[in-house]
C-alpha cells in the first residue's frame, strides 16, 4: 500500500482533527505507532504544518467517520491520490551532485544492453544530453577509460518500472501468422 502525500503532515492533521486511534493513523500514513505518538506529543514534526487529506482527496469523510466508530477498521487511501503520487513531473530531471559522475556509467550500460534505444529515450530516462550519449557510443568521451557499464537502476538514476517501460517500447512485439 502506498503512503499518502506528506505522511507526517497528514498524520498531524488526523491527530488534531479526528478521533482515530494511533494505530489507525500509523497504518494509513505508513509510519510506526511510536512515531505517531511522538507527533501527538510534539516531540517530532514540531514545525510541520498539518496537511488535510480530505481536500487533497486522499480519503473521504465517510471513511474517517466509519473508522472512528470501529477501531478495528483501517482507513483506505483513495486510488487517485496514489496515482498522483506516482505521477512524474514534467521538465528536466535533477540529479544530485554525488550521482552526476555515474551518468556516463548508466549511459554505457544502456548503450551496451539496449543498442536500439534512441538517444531521445536515454535523455528522457536519465536526464542527460545527446552529445554525451554520442560521445559514449563512439567511445570519444573525455573519461571513456574510467567508464564502467552499470545498470542505471542500481545507480539510482531511474526506477525499474521506468526502464522496463522504455525497453518495452523498443522491443518488437511478436506477430502471429
Amino acid at each position: 500500500m502506498k503512503a499518502p502525500l506528506l505522511p507526517k503532515a497528514t498524520a498531524k492533521w488526523l491527530i488534531e482533527n479526528t478521533a482515530l486511534s494511533f494505530s489507525q493513523i500509523a497504518d494509513y500514513c505508513q509510519l510506526h505507532t511510536l512515531e505517531i505518538e511522538a507527533i501527538a506529543n510534539d516531540e517530532v514534526a514540531k514545525g510541520i504544518v498539518p496537511f488535510d487529506p480530505l481536500t487533497s482527496k486522499q480519503v473521504t469523510k465517510e471513511d474517517i467517520v466509519a473508522c472512528e466508530k470501529n477501531p478495528d477498521r483501517k482507513l483506505t487511501l483513495l486510488e487517485s491520490a496514489a496515482l498522483a503520487q506516482a505521477r512524474k513531473t514534467k521538465g528536466g530531471r535533477y540529479t544530485p551532485v554525488s550521482k552526476r559522475q555515474d551518468k556516463p556509467n548508466a549511459i554505457a550500460w544502456l548503450v551496451k544492453h539496449h543498442p536500439d534505444m534512441t538517444d531521445a529515450a536515454i535523455v528522457r530516462l536519465l536526464g542527460t544530453t545527446k552529445p554525451t550519449i554520442k560521445a559514449i557510443r563512439e567511445k570519444t568521451h573525455w573519461n571513456i577509460k574510467n567508464i564502467h557499464s552499470t545498470n542505471p537502476v542500481d545507480l539510482g538514476m531511474c526506477r525499474q518500472t521506468e526502464l522496463d517501460a522504455v525497453v518495452a517500447k523498443i522491443i518488437p512485439k511478436p506477430t502471429s501468422s
